[in-house]
């Protein structure tokens, strides 16, 4: 199936099922930031026009050889965004139709103004002040530099101390889906995810919530918490269905931390590693997405689409998020439709939807 005839199936099938998204109720969480993103001088002409390096390899050359010395570098902002992982996914979520509450660092006691675009879409509340990422972007990827002290503030006690006893439960039961992102930079995640499997059981026997879960880059953290955090994961499919996302990198490190054995870096076979993935945790769902497909795996097989890819984005800072925000809605709505291909794995219509353009927050002199 062409980029374009996938693209376009998908936006009619969401365009008639808008009526059927306002039935679910979503909760997502618990992270946010204040995303400055950046371009990094190479050499200025005047006083407004400059070149900016092209690729972190050029760019990771220059320190190199500032190695003993010193170095200078001068960074232009372009655009001030609302950034973290939950905080776009929500955004995405809301603007495809689908009520959404979300809880997390978006400011405390009052909401930061970067997120009064998002408030008027969603109902959010806030824990904590966000957290500061300057996003240096470049044509082969972004280096992320953040000011990350307000994330120890993130747990069971400080949520509900912000919500009261009563409200966070309320929330969770009333949610069809929940998405729980950003593991990595949330050093009491862990602990946050035992305490909902041990106070929130679920009311109706039966009635199973879609979970979807993305780490942020484990890489950061050791091994022996990521394997604790694996498993906390695995403990929730009992009660509900839950979706774990991937990013080709992500994956890989998944892999290397269960101990399965590699595979091809191939769409078939980044398929197969999501379905070992998923057997040796027993999820639900488990979806891999590396830069021009993505694949996965569920109770029916293995599967993949190619595309729609686009080779220089305008910001690629979110790209996951907005994948994993039309994930969720075609997990919602029904929309896996199941296509013949390559004997023994199977090539699915995932839900591919166009990036939703996040708000920016007015440019002010500083």
């Amino acid at each position: 199936m062409t980029d374009s005839r996938l693209a376009r199936q998908t936006a009619e099938r969401l365009i008639g099922s808008r009526a059927q998204l306002l039935k679910y109720n979503g909760l997502v969480g618990f992270d946010g930031f204040v995303d400055t993103i950046q371009e990094v001088v190479e050499q200025r002409q005047t006083a407004t026009k400059y070149t900016a390096y092209k690729s972190i390899k050029d760019f990771s050359k220059k320190i190199s050889e500032a190695a003993g010395k010193s170095a200078n570098f001068e960074v232009v902002s372009t655009v001030e965004k609302i950034g973290g992982n939950g905080p776009i996914m929500a955004f995405a979520l809301s603007t495809l139709g689908a009520p959404v509450e979300y809880v997390g660092m978006v400011g405390y006691p009052k909401v930061h103004p970067v997120f009064s675009e998002f408030a008027k879409r969603a109902k959010i509340y806030g824990v904590s002040e966000p957290a500061l990422t300057s996003a240096l972007e470049f044509a082969d990827g972004k280096l992320m530099i953040g000011q990350h002290a307000t994330v120890h503030e993130v747990s069971w006690e400080t949520i509900k101390k912000r919500l009261g006893d009563k409200k966070f439960r309320q929330m969770w039961d009333a949610a069809d889906f929940v998405a729980m992102v950003n593991w990595t930079m949330l050093p009491h995640m862990s602990a946050l995810w035992k305490k909902i499997l041990s106070e929130f059981k679920p009311i109706k026997e039966g009635k199973r919530k879609h979970l979807f879960f993305d780490l942020a880059d484990p890489a950061k953290r050791i091994d022996a918490d990521l394997t604790a955090a694996l498993k906390t994961i695995a403990e929730f499919q009992q009660f509900h269905d839950v979706t774990l996302g991937l990013n080709e990198s992500e994956a890989n490190h998944v892999g290397k931390v269960l101990r399965l054995k590699s595979f091809p870096k191939n769409p078939k076979g980044y398929a197969s590693m999501a379905g070992a993935i998923r057997e040796k945790l027993g999820l639900h769902t488990v979806v891999v997405h590396p830069i021009q497909f993505a694949c996965g795996a569920d109770a029916t097989g293995e599967f993949f689409v190619t595309g729609p890819f686009t080779a220089k984005p305008k910001i690629s800072t979110g790209a996951g998020d907005h994948f994993n925000a039309g994930l969720l809605i075609g997990q919602l709505l029904g929309l896996f439709a199941q296509l013949p291909a390559h004997p023994g794995l199977s090539e699915k219509v995932l839900p591919s939807v166009a990036p939703v353009q996040t708000p920016a927050a007015p440019r002010t002199k500083r």
